[in-house]
């Protein structure tokens, strides 16, 4: 590509900065918005992201531009009910007035820090974020994203122990940098960059006996196990539920062999499942959490790895030798994770996500029963539910048809047998309920449908 002229590139700028500034636009300026976003995405991002979305691949006129609470609109003022909520970000819903309020003031103060001087909100976000983990979880490290947390409880659990292998499980997704790559669980997601960091033993997902067993041969062939690293309930792989007994035995294995229990709660953390953390469901204490996605409140991006103190001896020999995330932290992100917690506390957000998720369960169960050749499977705990089809087809068709009622629901990255129904907690009774409404009646077209083809 031939590259543009200085003049090009500030015309550029100044006709998005009229995008962006402007309070309304008009209707040439909308066209322009769709027309020249999927024009950017074919040359400048990814086409195929394109043809990968589930519910919108073949409809290229929905461009997001505005949000609130648990809907967004297109550029055309058309309202969606999100029950995506960006794969767990959106509890709190878009852009909560809270969270706003914490981040507008911060940022008429500064928005991000010096690097050399004491920043006090990082500091009161990682206080906060021990009075409200599980246990004695006490020192935490504030990175941008899920994967860079999980990085961080990778690089701690070898530095604290000295050891060198995890285990971790089939289906499990932990990231897509190199170490949490290797930790996830998904041949798609791997394939392409094998040899992968070395040490990682994959086994079956809730089978706390595979879990001990590759431990004990790792162990009795001369290797070390640094760490065992899990997913209280899978997201990406499906949401899938494990046995009431597996965390906790994971806990007494990993006692038993001298080895951390790193529970990777970037999906289900912050009162998504119903409980403040996934562990929680099962009174259980890692050793090492991880944080992301709903943490910043729906507003900012941040991540955390909080851990044991009596883990975080090397670091107080050499702080930077875990790492020095350059943006990690910074004031603007830790206003919005305190006022989200702030929010998720005071509102109670963990009971209003089980109430709400049993409401959406029990009226799914109905259908499936009624629909069991297409709806196999629904499971769940608070606002993190799965609905699992006969095929992946099904499943693509329903997102499709629901995305055309104007609700929004996702499969896994790539694919759809498991849709995925992570709705803000603050969703309203009324949309839960046309939602519901819509999916049976698109199950039971399916359904119709299928007889029909037989």
């Amino acid at each position: 590509m031939e590259r543009k002229s200085r003049e090009e590139a500030l015309e550029l700028a100044s006709e998005v900065l009229e995008f962006i500034q402007s309070e309304k636009l008009t209707v040439d300026q909308k066209k322009k918005i769709v027309s020249d976003s999927v024009d950017n995405f074919s040359n400048y991002v990814t086409k195929a992201i394109l043809a990968h979305r589930k519910s919108v691949s073949n409809d290229f006129s929905v461009v997001e531009w505005e949000d609130e609470a648990a809907v967004f609109r297109d550029t055309m003022g058309d309202e969606y009910i999100d029950c995506l909520g960006g794969y767990g970000v959106y509890l709190l819903g878009h852009r909560h007035p809270k969270v706003v309020k914490a981040v507008e003031a911060q940022i008429k103060r500064y928005a991000l820090h010096s690097q050399e001087m004491i920043d006090p909100l990082r500091g009161f976000l990682s206080k906060l974020v021990a009075y409200i983990t599980p246990g004695d979880l006490q020192h935490s490290y504030l990175v941008n994203c899920g994967t860079e947390a999980n990085e961080m409880a990778l690089k701690l659990a070898r530095l604290a122990t000295g050891k060198k292998y995890f285990i971790s499980t089939e289906k499990g997704f932990h990231g897509k940098t190199m170490g949490s790559l290797s930790a996830s669980g998904k041949g798609t997601f791997r394939e392409p960059y094998v040899p992968l960091v070395p040490g990682f033993q994959h086994v079956p997902f809730g089978d706390a006996d595979a879990v001990e067993q590759a431990i004990r041969i790792l162990i009795n062939t001369g290797e070390t196990v640094a760490g065992v690293i899990v997913e209280p309930i899978q997201g990406e792989g499906g949401v899938n539920i494990p046995p009431d007994d597996y965390l906790p035995r994971l806990r007494e294995i990993c006692d038993k062999y001298e080895c951390l229990l790193i529970v990777d709660e970037v999906q289900t953390g912050m009162g998504r499942t119903g409980t403040m953390f996934g562990v929680d469901h099962w009174n259980v204490v890692p050793d090492i959490m991880t944080l992301g996605k709903a943490f910043g409140g729906g507003v900012m991006p941040i991540a955390a790895m909080v851990a044991k103190k009596k883990w975080w001896g090397k670091m107080e020999e050499n702080p930077f030798l875990l790492g020095s995330s350059t943006f990690g932290g910074n004031p603007l992100c830790c206003a919005g994770a305190i006022a989200g917690i702030h929010t998720i506390l005071e509102d109670n957000i963990p009971q209003m996500a089980k109430e709400k998720g049993d409401y959406i369960l029990k009226q799914l169960q109905e259908i499936q029963s009624c629909h069991s050749d297409i709806f196999v499977q629904v499971r769940g705990k608070g606002l993190l539910i799965g609905m699992e089809f006969a095929t992946n087809s099904f499943g693509y068709t329903l997102a499709k048809r629901l995305f055309g009622k104007k609700i929004l629901v996702g499969g896994t990255l790539n694919n759809a047998t498991v849709i995925r129904l992570e709705p803000p907690a603050i969703i309203s009774y009324e949309q839960i309920d046309y939602v519901l409404a819509c999916i049976e009646e698109g199950i039971a077209q399916l359904s119709k449908e299928s007889k029909v083809l037989r």
